[in-house]
């Protein structure tokens, strides 16, 4: 008998959309085909606690009905125990902690496959001010609008025509929309008609999460007809599959479509197909593929717009994942093309177990506890299973030496190839390479991630590269409400990718490098063209290298064609998807360090000094090799407007905590603008903290010790922590931890 394939469905969660998310859940569970998979729904509380949901409990109307019987009537389970009872994940999750990332990444780490965008995707397609960068740069009409700061708001609550002058200058007037910025199913939203409903519908929709203030969005209300469209991309399927547009109207008296509109039954006034024209429907499909591509979305797409009469499509809202209501848009349009609800569902199963080859081994996991300590405890993470690996070996050891011992307890938790967790001993500490460890360390020790919060206040994370650096970690440590060092998800995501860090800096002003992207498909279909296509886009020499790989992995420098055809079969040959070619810029070669939160500082400018065409890993990291001239030999005028680049670059695209970026100092001469100017190349959102690394020499420089710029790198996270946790998260201690952080006078830190 062939063993069936275990389907998890995560519904509930920690969102205020828990209750669409268990409608949505419900569903799912209903209708996946019991012949071919075993369905193991598992239900998230408001307390981050996980359990496999009795049926009985299932087809409840509301999750207060059955969440105080769960502790007694359920089998509670820990994230780690999800691989011994799922081999497949159906997040049919909404909102925050579902779409932004964070549970993708979690997944990513323990390595369990799931329906849906990646961390990336998900992280872009939650943030409603982020991913108009994107759409914008692809050619995707987005309405106007103005982004609305949480600190700026007690500015314009008592001030409000310093925000009527801000929508002036953008050329906004009335009506309206206001709306949150990482919030989705319509909550939070308004349709203002004048200044008097303003200011209320900022603070609705800024303080619509109630334990959480986040950024608004202040939007020209768009005319035309509303419109939904599903996308689905099937990997066995030459093209995407568009499902019939749904044209939505509203109801009378109202000026949006609404939470309560979309879920209580009946009250939803829709057309499917929508009533437009065949090529207006075709454009409008062709528009929402086009979204799919620029926000890196996968599998399944619903993207939300308006068709005007002009022709115009207009995006307002791209998602990642699909409300699975009954009735809901998903089910109305698969309706059209002759699939019911079991036919879709299982077709989108399909399609996904399909990406994934499934055949990833489902490995089992055990529990480890240890007692409290009084001092601090910190895990640090280090190896992992990408590229940078002995790197990442080399920062974290660093990171454990440098830790205070008088202030800190400290756990050295080592990352395996399958990214589950091994503590060290410091005979293991001191090995001089990850397959070293690899082989010496005691399976049988392993932690579970979902542990950790047991085990550690705080969680420094000393990987590079993979999933340490790209926001799966960090959606890790966001679902265990666990403070961690560096950037949070959509920042972490972004700057691991950095053809679309480019593509963001770009929009935003910045000077950076044209790039494009090679895909392995359109390579090996038509080698000669897109090789002409490229020499007469470029100047040689380029720069080739993965567009999602950590620092000067895999990079080198085209000289001539020759060497182009080399550099890019060599990076596929890694089984690298795309190729990054980048313009070469000339000029003096600069890497700065920044440090802070809401306010952040750059250290003095290192020069980097290259032996060869490019700056080697080597010469980055390894004791002895490369050399940095730190401060940078540039005028004082010029450093100031280094600092002042780079964090305005930090800033722009959500850094916190720390971070390294890399860039290029141009006089007049040198610039193609004519102007001196900064030409911002990569961020390194986890940079190397390894003995030898600038960024120690940078920050001495202002005078502070190593220890002391860990120690700082620690305050900024359980800060940023404490801004951002929700109160249901188990971290009772964070605001005594956060007050016994020493104050720096050498460096503020904001």
């Amino acid at each position: 008998m062939i063993k069936k394939l275990r389907i998890g469905v995560l519904l509930g969660g920690l969102s205020i959309e828990r209750e669409v998310s268990f409608t949505s859940g419900r569903t799912i569970c209903d209708h996946l085909d019991t012949t071919l998979y075993d369905v193991v729904p598992v239900f998230q509380s408001s307390e981050n606690k996980l359990f496999i949901l009795p049926w009985r409990f299932l087809h409840r109307g509301k999750i207060s009905d059955f969440e105080h019987r769960l502790q007694a009537e359920a089998q509670q389970l820990s994230w780690d125990d999800l691989k011994n009872c799922v081999d497949f994940m159906w997040i049919a999750q909404h909102g925050r902690y579902a779409e932004d990332g964070c549970i993708q990444g979690f997944l990513e780490v323990l390595r369990i496959p799931y329906l849906g965008s990646k961390v990336l995707g998900s992280a872009l397609g939650m943030d409603k001010a982020l991913q108009k960068y994107f759409l914008k740069a692809a050619g995707i009409t987005v309405p106007k609008d103005i982004i609305v700061l949480p600190h700026e708001l007690v500015l314009y609550e008592n001030n409000p025509n310093l925000l009527l002058d801000k929508l002036k200058k953008k050329s906004l007037e009335f009506p309206l929309v206001v709306k949150p910025a990482h919030e989705g199913s319509s909550l939070g939203i308004s349709v203002v008609f004048d200044e008097h409903e303003l200011i209320a519908a900022t603070q609705k929709a800024s303080y619509v999460t109630p334990e959480t203030v986040q950024p608004i969005l202040i939007e020209e209300r768009i005319e035309g007809m509303e419109f939904t469209c599903v996308i689905l991309k099937d990997p066995t399927k030459p093209e995407p599959v568009c499902l019939p547009i749904t044209e939505v109207l509203y109801e009378k008296g109202h000026y949006l479509h609404g939470y309560e509109q979309k879920y209580m039954p009946g009250r939803s006034i829709k057309f499917t197909p929508g009533r437009c024209s065949k090529e207006a429907a075709l454009k409008i499909q062709n528009t929402c593929l086009k979204v799919m591509d620029a926000l890196n979305f996968t599998t399944l797409g619903r993207i939300d717009g308006f068709l005007q009469t002009d022709g115009t499509v207009i995006i307002i809202d791209p998602n990642t994942l699909c409300g699975m209501a009954p009735s809901g848009f998903f089910f109305t349009q698969a309706a059209q093309i002759g699939m019911g609800h079991t036919d879709m569902i299982n077709y989108l199963i399909k399609i996904e177990l399909q990406r994934y080859g499934m055949n990833q081994e489902i490995s089992e996991t055990e529990k480890t506890t240890t007692a409290h300590n009084q001092k601090i405890r910190i895990g640090v993470l280090l190896g992992g299973p990408s590229n940078e690996k002995e790197t990442s070996l080399d920062s974290g050891r660093n990171i454990c030496y440098k830790l205070s011992p008088y202030k800190y307890e400290v756990l050295p938790l080592f990352v395996d190839t399958k990214t589950e967790l091994y503590p060290l001993t410091q005979k293991e500490l001191v090995c001089n390479a990850t397959a070293e460890i690899e082989h010496k360390i005691d399976r049988s020790t392993r932690i579970n991630w979902s542990d950790l919060p047991q085990l550690v206040d705080f969680v420094f994370i000393g990987l590079h590269g993979g999933p340490g650096e790209d926001g799966s970690v960090q959606g890790t440590l966001e679902m265990l409400g666990l403070p961690y060092n560096g950037s949070g998800v959509p920042a972490s995501a972004l700057c691991m990718d950095k053809f679309k860090t480019n593509e963001f800096l770009r929009a935003q002003g910045f000077a950076v490098p044209t790039s494009r992207l090679v895909s392995q498909t359109e390579w090996i279909a038509d080698k000669e063209t897109v090789l002409k296509e490229l020499m007469a886009e470029f100047d040689l020499p380029v720069i080739v290298k993965p567009h999602d790989d950590g620092c000067s992995v895999m990079v080198k420098k085209a000289k001539h064609q020759t060497n182009l055809v080399e550099s890019i079969e060599s990076i596929f040959a890694h089984n690298k998807q795309y190729v990054m070619v980048e313009e070469c810029i000339t000029g003096m070669e600069l890497t700065v360090g920044v440090i802070g939160n809401e306010k952040p500082q750059a250290l003095p400018p290192s020069q980097t000094v290259t032996a060869g065409d490019i700056l080697t890993i080597e010469e980055k990291f390894l004791p002895g090799a490369g050399e940095n001239q730190t401060p940078a030999p540039l005028p004082a005028a010029q450093i100031t407007l280094v600092q002042k680049t780079i964090e305005g670059v930090f800033a722009a695209l959500g850094c916190t905590g720390y971070a390294r970026i890399d860039c290029f100092y141009q006089t007049a001469a040198q610039s193609k603008t004519g102007t001196e100017r900064i030409v911002a190349l990569e961020v390194n959102s986890l940079p190397g903290l390894t003995p030898a690394t600038c960024i120690f020499h940078q920050a001495a420089e202002v005078g502070i010790k190593p220890m002391d710029f860990i120690d700082m790198i620690v305050t900024l996270g359980f800060e940023r922590h404490k801004k951002q946790a929700i109160k249901t998260f188990p971290t009772p201690a964070i605001n005594t931890i956060v007050e016994e952080q020493p104050k720096k006078t050498t460096l503020s830190i904001n």
